[in-house]
Formats: C-alpha cells, structure tokens, sequence
C-alpha cells in the first residue's frame, strides 16, 4: 500500500522473520535485519506485540537508527502514547498511528499524539494517512481510544449473552450482523483480532475479560491466527 508512494523498508528482527516478510511482500518493498538500514527514512512505525516493556525497548532502539528529522509511531491501540513517547525519546516527533484489520479495507486511522508533538509532526502524520487513501482521525491518549474504549464492552457482553443463554456463535454473529447492519458479528471479530489481544485490550481499558475467552486462551484457542477460537478454521 505504501510502496508506490516513495521507498519502504521492512525491518525484520530476525533471519526467520525477514525469510517470512520477503515471502509475503510484495515486490518494491525491501527487507533488512540491519537496523542501520532504518537511518535513512524519514518515518518509521512498529508494529511489535502490544506490550509496553517491549515496545519502549523497540522504540530506543529505533531512536538510535534513526535521524534527527524522522517521526516515529507506533500502532498501539491501548498503551499510553506520552509513555511510549518517553520511551522513543522524541516526544516531539512521535504519534500513535492505529490502523484496523483488515488494513486494505479499513478507512479509519485512529490518530493520538503525547503533549510534545510538534504542529509539524502531526501535520505529516495526516498527509501519510491521507496519502496511503486513509481517513486520520484525532482521538485522545486514552487506554483504546475510541473504537476500542467503545467496542470492547460490546464484544465481551455478547461472549456472556451466548454463554448464559447457550446459544452458538453463529447465531449470536447472524443477529448482530443483519438486525444491526454490523459487516462481521462479535465473536468472530473477535477471533480475528486474536482472543490473547483481545484479552490484553479488555484489561488495558479496565474491561473484565470473559471467564471464556481466559479458557480458550488457556487451552491454546486465540482465534484465526492459530485456527481455533470461537470458530474452527
């Protein structure tokens, strides 16, 4: 989506992982291991597991790779973008920049900005959006923004209405999907955003998480990124 707009750099953390990344890629985007290779980019996003220690270790490093000009963002959709923010240490050229599975269909781009953020930074941050054919949209650093904050009550309330009232997923997925317009049904919107995510949102936002989605990630069920959640696949 990016490639035909300038030059694309994919940094990969490891061998295994760059073997992968060049298989899925397509052409015009390249793959390195070598951070280094990053110095040359004028905006760099990760997209590591949302974990805050994780991610404020990725985004040191990248302030390292990086130059002085270049905004870095991350797509978290829960931690708190002035934390990470400090973490990068460049709050001023830093944005939180969450886009929504399936990225190729999805417009929104939840746009969020710790208090340092320069007027040029954030200017850029919505040209690239506007760029890639998104729609960038200010929300506040808040744990899940809007879409998340929002969503996630809805998604656990219906995993506990199936349950107490014994009904399938299916069914559950079919009335929301044509009695309130919904283009996926909760459970498996929720598969697909992965039920270990799913968890990690719930908790970040202060959302308790279903006794359901803690068994099946207990049995090794996290949706359809391994093949079985609320659904086989």
């Amino acid at each position: 989506m990016a490639a035909p707009l300038g030059e694309v750099v994919v940094w990969a953390r490891s061998p295994d992982s760059a073997a992968r990344a060049r298989e899925e890629i397509s052409c015009g985007v390249g793959v390195t291991t070598d951070a280094a290779d990053l110095g040359r980019c004028t905006y760099v996003v990760e997209a590591v597991v949302e974990d805050a220690d994780v991610k404020g270790d990725l985004l040191g490093e990248l302030d390292a790779a990086t130059g002085t000009e270049t905004i870095i963002a991350s797509t978290t959709s829960s931690l708190s973008v002035a934390g990470l923010a400090a973490a990068s240490g460049r709050a001023d050229r830093f944005a939180a920049l969450h886009v929504f599975n399936p990225v190729e269909k999805m417009d929104l781009v939840e746009l969020a900005y710790p208090p340092e953020a320069t007027d040029a930074t954030r200017a850029r941050t919505r040209a690239l959006c506007e760029a890639l054919g998104k729609t960038p949209v200010d929300v506040p650093d808040v744990p899940g923004f809007v879409v998340n904050r929002l969503l996630f009550p809805y998604l656990f309330s219906a995993v506990r209405f199936m349950e107490e009232h014994r009904m399938e997923a299916a069914d559950v997925d079919a009335c929301m999907k044509l009695g309130a317009g919904h283009p996926m049904g909760p459970l498996r919107l929720l598969d697909m955003v992965g039920l270990d995510v799913s968890a990690a949102i719930g908790e970040s936002i202060g959302e308790q998480v279903p006794e359901r989605i803690a068994e099946l990630i207990a049995a090794g069920a996290l949706g359809r990124k391994n093949g079985r959640g609320f659904y086989d696949y």
